[in-house]
């Protein structure tokens, strides 16, 4: 081997890290999928799953085994015929989540049933079933977060759960008092929705937006910012992104939610990846610090129109999706 040929080596090798490879140098890659098969392709830290999540994975092969389990499972029971079917629905985001458990070297996050959002026991009681059923299931609860909307309601719930050791994401999460709250309540994790904020802007507004100016990116930014100013230990996850450049504005951040089209995208790109959040920088922002309380909370809500609409709308879609999960396990049931 010549002397070109051995500084052709590296360059060569270089190029061929993908900026995937180089986001996972300074975020923690979790996959908003349930997909198996996705998550062992691309190898992130952490996954998630939900009834959105289950209802795909019904049409994927290898999940089968784990629905005809649980409706075996629903047929063998005595009692009503509606409590059975939301048992079995309940069961199945926990037995896919245990699976996945086994996969990733993170953690898995499982979703509290969306209706309980405005109720603090009720979402007690649900998160502690969770952690039981994973326990049964051979999974520690450090492995697992509870997921709950970022509701007031939400936040009282999760800051109880986190004194028991119980981790939570609090997820759903459109403004800075919402985070603000969170963080006060000593979560574990939030997920700021970059891509609905962007939504509703563009709705609005009627333009598109780059990622220099995009409301979403700038709405995670302001979050991470607070965080690190303040000394919050909360990781903050950006989430629900609809494109490659909304990702790269945020590299750097604690962690990102990546959908596994967008995955594929950054693993086939080779071109260099910035650094755009740096925890030392950003804690140098003068943000002052929010005082909250649950008056505050709700006006603050109350004067932000897109979160208090963008909000009420996701509590309502994964609730609609909890509604169709347990309508086909009715019919599978019934089959």
């Amino acid at each position: 081997m010549n002397i070109e040929t051995m500084h052709e080596a590296p360059r060569a090798a270089e190029a061929a890290h993908s900026k995937l490879d180089q986001l996972k140098e300074m975020t923690k890659v979790v996959a908003d999928t349930g997909d198996m098969d996705a998550i062992k392709k691309y190898k992130p830290v952490d996954c998630t799953t939900n009834p959105s999540l289950v209802l795909k994975a019904m049409e994927l092969s290898n999940y089968e085994h784990i629905f005809k389990d649980a409706i075996g499972w629903g047929k063998s029971q005595q009692g009503k015929r509606e409590t059975i079917v939301k048992e079995v629905a309940s069961r199945l985001p926990i037995e896919i989540g245990a699976e996945l458990a086994r996969i990733v070297p993170g953690r898995v996050s499982t979703e509290v049933d969306a209706d309980l959002s405005f109720d603090v026991k009720g979402s007690l009681h649900r998160a502690r079933e969770i952690i039981a059923a994973y326990k049964e299931r051979g999974v520690d609860k450090e492995k697992i977060l509870i997921k709950l909307a970022s509701t007031w309601e939400g936040t009282k719930a999760a800051n109880i759960l986190e004194k028991e050791g119980i981790h939570c994401n609090l997820t759903l999460l459109f403004s800075l008092p919402q985070a603000v709250a969170c963080f006060r309540a000593g979560v574990t994790l939030v997920s700021p929705f970059v891509g609905r904020i962007y939504d509703w802007y563009v709705k609005h507004e009627g333009h598109d937006f780059k990622a220099a100016d995009d409301p979403g990116v700038l709405s995670v930014k302001r979050i991470y910012a607070y965080a690190k100013r303040h000394g919050h230990k909360t990781t903050v996850m950006g989430a629900s992104f609809r494109n490659i450049g909304q990702v790269e504005a945020l590299a750097g951040c604690d962690a990102l939610t990546i959908s596994p089209s967008l995955l594929e995208a950054l693993s086939n790109d080779t071109s260099p990846l910035k650094r755009a959040l740096d925890p030392e920088q950003s804690a140098r922002h003068r943000i002052a610090r929010m005082s909250i309380n649950e008056r505050s909370f709700r006006w603050m809500l109350n004067e932000d129109a897109m979160a208090t609409e963008k909000l009420a709308e996701g509590i309502r879609l994964f609730a609609a999706d909890l509604g169709k999960l347990r309508q086909e396990v009715a019919k599978r049931l019934e089959g």
